[in-house]
């Protein structure tokens, strides 16, 4: 350590620099990360998704608007998401019907209560007021906690890239903040996916099954599952029959919150430095590749 009124070299100097910006990060880290602890604040006026499997014809045309509002080439074929396609259709025979089929939209169902985000020990997941589960790849460390949380196991690993990031469908935040609707909803020739004010959709669903007994099963499949989720399906067979997950009704953040909570703050500090020389290594690489960090071109 240089004595008191020794010039400090350049090396030391940046050092020092690089020292207190993991310092700061790390403890914005950890208070980020205890304030996703807490319970998130419900918003009456947020945004859903309604999806009515008996309108779906399986033409993919959202899987086509989502691959070009983000800029993903995937095969539009795979049916299930994956890190370079954030939402899939899978054709599923009925069961007792091999000649019917139906067409079953999978992306992240938005939860009230995300189990991801309060999973998350660095915050880089979040609930937004207006709907979307955010999520911000610059606060990401790759722990993937979020994708052992996640009932619907829908977040997804880019295991294929330099630096990876966890990747699943954004509810096209950008496009809502700009006053836009959800591009797969614009997309669709059939009114399959409905956007609006979640209460609204949940009215709509329960008109449609009382209206339409012998079309739809009494079931509003996200009304109640996980604690409620920001996407709502109307079907016409049994969900389960159909491959969706079983959830109860309890949101998983009610058990991971508490666990979460207890986590020392030493440990969150761990994870701060972790996403100190991240941010680091990444803006590293990026400045010499020529492009621009990790994530920002991405909407979260």
């Amino acid at each position: 350590m240089p004595h008191a009124g020794a010039p400090i070299s350049r090396r030391a100097l940046l050092a020092q620099g690089a020292g207190i910006v993991v310092f700061t990060l790390a403890g914005g880290a950890a208070s980020q990360a205890r304030a996703s602890a807490a319970p998130p604040d419900a918003a009456d006026d947020a945004f859903g998704m309604l999806v009515d499997l008996t309108e779906c014809i399986g033409c993919r045309s959202c899987v086509y608007a989502c691959q070009e509002v983000n800029g993903w080439r995937g095969d539009p074929e795979r049916p299930e998401p994956d890190g370079e396609q954030w939402t899939a259709v899978r054709e599923v025979a009925v069961p007792g019907h091999p000649d019917e089929v139906r067409y079953v939209r999978t992306q992240c169902f938005h939860c009230l209560d995300p189990a991801c985000a309060s999973a998350c020990p660095v915050a880089a997941l979040r609930k937004t007021p207006d709907g979307p589960v955010a999520y911000e790849a610059d606060r990401c460390i790759g722990c993937r906690y979020c994708m052992v949380a996640c009932p619907f196991h829908i977040p997804r690993y880019q295991w294929d890239r330099a630096l990876p990031l966890v990747a699943k469908c954004a509810f096209c935040a950008r496009r809502l903040a700009a006053g836009e609707i959800p591009a797969c909803a614009e997309a669709c020739p059939t009114g399959a996916t409905l956007f609006g004010k979640r209460s609204e959709l949940v009215a709509q669903a329960r008109r449609r099954i009382r209206e339409h007994p012998d079309r739809y099963v009494d079931r509003i499949y996200g009304a109640v599952e996980a604690g409620g989720t920001s996407w709502l399906y109307l079907s016409d067979v049994p969900f389960e029959k159909l491959g969706f997950p079983a959830v109860g009704a309890s949101a998983p953040g009610e058990f991971t919150r508490p666990v979460m909570a207890k986590v020392p703050a030493v440990a969150l500090g761990v994870a701060g430095l972790m996403a100190a020389v991240r941010w680091l290594e990444g803006g590293r690489e990026a400045g010499e590749a020529g492009r621009p960090p990790a994530g920002k071109e991405r909407e979260p």
